[in-house]
């Protein structure tokens, strides 16, 4: 069976994330990061008028803590938040991950006879599908090779800062609390490790990025398929995975695969 024959029978409305947390335009950049923290979720729909305008996630979170060190108090109105594409309960697993890496967008759920919203499909929800298929694409054209590295004793504000200039959504904390210790992979920081580990408890951005990280650092081997990664994400519940080199005796990092990534493998197969 290929491909579209399996996914024409997977809708959006089996897999989406009902009911979706919403905020209005007229609460605070700065509170509306708390709830996202306490809420511990990357996406936050904004309502303006009684409609969704945009989606407020971690990437705006990052560009203002880079550049002020804090969130501002302004209006949601006044901030820059990102765009969404609309879809509807019967649209195909497969069409939404189409539209969602064409589009370079985040996928809204809208009821088809109300056009009411009624959920959001994330890339988990999507790569959530695609599990039960039995296509399990190779990652090699769309994992990310380049990674990006930062000691453990650098402060938390210089990790945001890289995120912020690299767009990138994690950095690799290699272990350089004893200095006759060579630096090691220790760990990985990421968007999520800034709202749940440091934002919802009100960490100094000065602290040490290395005590806020997620370790231990969870990797396999360069050659690993869609539907291995995916298991692994799921069962560690994580969105990022990073790859070694098995020809390679050190063991390092040199490559990361992401849940979009894998979208995108899916849907080209």
């Amino acid at each position: 069976m290929n491909i579209e024959a399996q996914s024409d029978e997977l809708k959006v409305g089996e897999y989406m994330t009902s009911n979706p947390i919403t905020v209005l335009s007229d609460v605070t950049f700065a509170d509306a990061a708390t709830m996202m923290a306490n809420k511990r979720i990357g996406n936050l729909v904004v309502i303006e008028n009684e409609k969704p305008v945009g989606i407020l996630t971690e990437r705006e979170i990052i560009q203002y803590l880079s550049q002020w060190q804090k969130i501002p108090n302004r209006l949601l109105e006044y901030v820059r938040v990102q765009p969404f594409e609309a879809v509807k309960p019967d649209t195909t697993i497969l069409e939404a991950a189409k539209r969602m890496i064409s589009k370079k967008s985040r996928l809204l759920v809208f009821d088809s006879d109300s056009h009411n919203l009624i959920g959001i499909i994330t890339a988990s929800d999507i790569i959530k599908a695609f599990r039960t298929t039995d296509i399990n694409p190779a990652l090699e054209d769309v994992m990310t090779r380049k990674v990006f590295n930062l000691e453990y004793n650098r402060a938390i504000i210089k990790a945001i800062r890289m995120m912020h200039n690299r767009r990138i959504g994690s950095i690799i904390i290699l272990d350089n609390k004893n200095t006759n210790k060579s630096k090691i992979p220790y760990g990985i920081f990421t968007e999520r490790d800034l709202l749940t580990r440091i934002l919802s408890r009100g960490i100094d951005l000065n602290e040490k990025v290395g005590d806020y990280c997620s370790t231990p650092l969870v990797t396999t081997q360069i050659g690993i398929r869609a539907i291995e990664a995916a298991n692994l994400m799921y069962l560690n519940n994580m969105k990022r995975l990073v790859l070694t080199d098995p020809l390679s005796q050190d063991n390092n990092p040199v490559a990361i695969v992401t849940a979009r990534d894998l979208v995108e493998a899916f849907q080209k197969n």
